[in-house]
């Protein structure tokens, strides 16, 4: 999962895939987190990616390395009203403070269970990793 964290980290923005009724939506991201051993992403409750997220949980993950490499990462999201796992979340991107605060109503953070994460190349195997 470090492994994972450090690669999101480094790409900076990454594509989240859910489902509307049986049209699928991507959008980027680019926040992500690790925090009591669990990897976390973070939106707003009232955005359209978090109904979609709370009709069905699972996502999709990809994003493309200045290397060359790619990842993509097949999950399910679980919302987490833990308020520190807000606030941790929102201390590693404090520019979210402006929009965003823990326990107002609006924070989500999800972290994502049963995830399967391949990172690929042209010139390598995929390195696989489950969490």
């Amino acid at each position: 999962m470090q492994e994972v964290y450090e690669f999101l980290k480094t790409c900076g923005t990454y594509f989240l895939a859910t489902v509307e009724g049986d049209q699928p939506r991507v959008r980027p991201f680019g926040t992500v987190d690790l925090f009591e051993g669990k990897l976390y992403i973070q939106t707003g409750k009232r955005k359209a990616v978090a109904q979609q997220m709370k009709a069905n949980p699972k996502v999709e993950i990809s994003a493309m390395a200045t290397d060359g490499r790619w990842i993509r990462i097949a999950a399910e999201a679980v919302a987490d009203d833990n308020l520190a796992a807000q606030t941790h979340m929102l201390d590693a991107y404090p520019s979210l403070k402006a929009m965003y605060q823990p326990g107002d109503g609006n924070t989500e953070v999800y972290y994502l269970q049963n995830a399967t994460a391949q990172i690929c190349s042209f010139t390598a195997a995929p390195v696989c990793i489950t969490f």
